[in-house]
């Protein structure tokens, strides 16, 4: 099976604030033309379902692909943000003085956000959403459309990476990360690409009395 895990556009936020669950925060114009240019990108990938976080920002990005495919988009509440807690709606430049911020950054694994989540629960609920998603698509391709704190979560887990280390890898906006699983271990095929994905597309199968 193909995972297919897709961080959102880009909002007007992006960069300057933890917007968290926030609600209202929308696509920018940059973040529609990264989700209508997914279109292109994944042409020729098969995909049995989508998957979409419940966050405006993810079920935006995930719009003009499940359209193009004529597929209805699944609200999954396990691919949803982390919950920052008090840390959302903060800006990076006020929580990069804090301590915890430095915590997160070095060694994150038993860190919880004030009043939220804990990063090992965040990391235990995308996960465990991924698990049903693999049992109800066993050898199918699907698209998911998350955070990238949370797709993080999902590859240090699916690669063996320690949790400590998950800053280390990077998930840009409308970026795509391939992950095959089904076999003797998850094989991570693609982390953070933003170009094309042709190489992911099924061979066609030869017909017979063809050479």
């Amino acid at each position: 099976m193909l995972l297919l895990l897709l961080r959102h556009g880009i909002t007007d936020l992006t960069e300057k604030q933890l917007v968290g669950r926030s609600e209202g925060v929308h696509l920018s114009q940059r973040g529609q033309e990264q989700a209508a240019g997914l279109v292109d990108r994944l042409d020729g990938v098969p995909l049995a379902a989508i998957y979409s976080s419940p966050l405006e920002r993810a079920l935006e990005t995930a719009a003009p692909l499940a359209a193009n495919r004529g597929l209805e988009v699944r609200i999954d509440d396990g691919l949803t943000e982390v919950d920052y807690g008090l840390w959302a709606g903060q800006e990076f430049k006020e929580l990069r003085k804090t301590d915890l911020w430095k915590r997160v950054q070095q060694r994150p694994a038993d860190a919880r956000f004030p009043d939220g989540e804990a990063i090992r629960e965040a990391q235990a609920r995308i996960i465990g959403s991924l698990e049903t998603i693999v049992n109800n698509h066993p050898k199918a391709s699907v698209a998911i459309f998350s955070h990238s704190d949370m797709i993080k979560f999902a590859v240090a887990h699916l690669s063996g990476l320690h949790l400590d280390l998950f800053q280390r890898l990077v998930v840009s906006p409308a970026s795509v990360t391939a992950i095959h699983v089904g076999g003797a271990a998850p094989s991570l095929l693609r982390l953070n690409d933003l170009g094309g994905l042709k190489d992911l597309v099924p061979p066609r199968r030869r017909r017979l009395g063809k050479n």
